[in-house]
């Protein structure tokens, strides 16, 4: 990989949320050319993210519910 390929895929896995140990790890694989290794890594990540997003939603949730019971509490005032 070319240093303005590896310098773009760098920013990208910043850009992702992976941290230094993730980035380390990403590259130290692609010397080693283990993609399926990479690959692994990078769904992992991934995997981390969404259930992330999930947790977030659910908190989400719950305040929309906390939110519609208290509009609906002060409307039979």
């Amino acid at each position: 990989m070319g240093n303005s390929r590896i310098e773009k895929v760098r920013q990208n896995l910043v850009d992702a949320g992976c941290n230094t140990k993730t980035i380390t790890d990403f590259f130290a694989l692609g010397e080693t050319e283990s993609l399926d290794q990479q690959l692994t890594l990078l769904r992992r990540h991934r995997r981390t993210l969404l259930e992330m997003l999930h947790k977030q939603q659910r908190e989400i949730d719950c305040l929309d519910y906390l939110i519609v019971e208290l509009k609906e509490k002060s409307a039979e005032k």
